[in-house]
């Protein structure tokens, strides 16, 4: 995180603190409301390893602005972000390279269960419904309802929770999703394995999935609702 970012988001944190106190009973929109804005911002820098920051320091900085006082020298706080960044980095480095072990270890029992069956690429794969209808290719969109979870459990996506399937091109998705959709037939339901490296790799797409995952996913093929020129003329000639 940069500098300025980190100044910006304490600076809004400090608005958020302005007037209250632990015992407040958040009654009032403007309270509530400056409550949601600390929170918010407390929960992002704490995903960014920023998480032992002082609330009541930061609640004398504002008190400080306001009276025109400062009682430490622009030098020492420049320092002192350096090496709060400097601790969130090393933070989120151990954090991601202990969530890529953790991946590879389950990926590794993972493939030894019956049903389970590994791709060239190291998708792990286990066919929970299978089907005869027709599989999608690169150039196809299809719709899809699905539950994605990390390997813990945690749910950080799902069609089926929101009740909407979702329809999108085959070859716009990540690469575990890609290949492991063409393995499908309209009418299967799957679950994919997918390492971090056929996901989001090292970087996080939300807050909800951490750097260097791997991800699970329930997902049912539901149709082809576009199939590419290619397609439609490989039916032509079979027909």
């Amino acid at each position: 995180m940069k500098l300025h970012h980190l100044a910006a988001s304490v600076a809004v944190l400090t608005l958020a603190l302005v007037g209250c106190d632990n015992k407040s009973e958040l009654k009032t929109p403007a309270q509530k409301a400056s409550y949601g804005i600390g929170l918010s911002v407390g929960k992002s820098l704490s995903s960014e390893g920023m998480d032992d920051l002082d609330a009541q320091a930061v609640a004398l900085g504002i008190e400080d602005a306001l009276k025109d006082e400062q009682r430490v020298a622009d030098e020492e706080l420049m320092e002192a972000f350096s090496f709060l960044q400097e601790r969130a980095q090393e933070r989120m480095a151990a954090l991601n390279d202990e969530t890529a072990r953790a991946g590879a270890d389950f990926l590794v029992e993972n493939a030894k269960r019956d049903g389970v069956k590994t791709t060239e690429s190291g998708l792990q794969y286990e066919v929970l419904e299978d089907a005869s209808g027709a599989q999608p290719k690169l150039n196809d969109s299809v719709s899809v309802h699905y539950h994605g979870t990390l390997i813990d459990g945690s749910v950080f996506d799902s069609s089926i929770d929101r009740g909407e399937p979702i329809e999108f091109p085959v070859g716009a998705v990540i690469p575990g999703w890609v290949e492991g959709l063409q393995l499908m037939n309209v009418g299967a339901k799957y679950k994919f394995y997918i390492p971090s490296d056929l996901a989001y790799g090292a970087q996080s797409p939300s807050p909800a999935i951490p750097a260097n995952s791997t991800l699970i996913f329930e997902v049912e093929l539901l149709d082809i609702p576009s199939q590419s020129v290619e397609d439609e003329k490989d039916t032509e000639a079979a027909d």
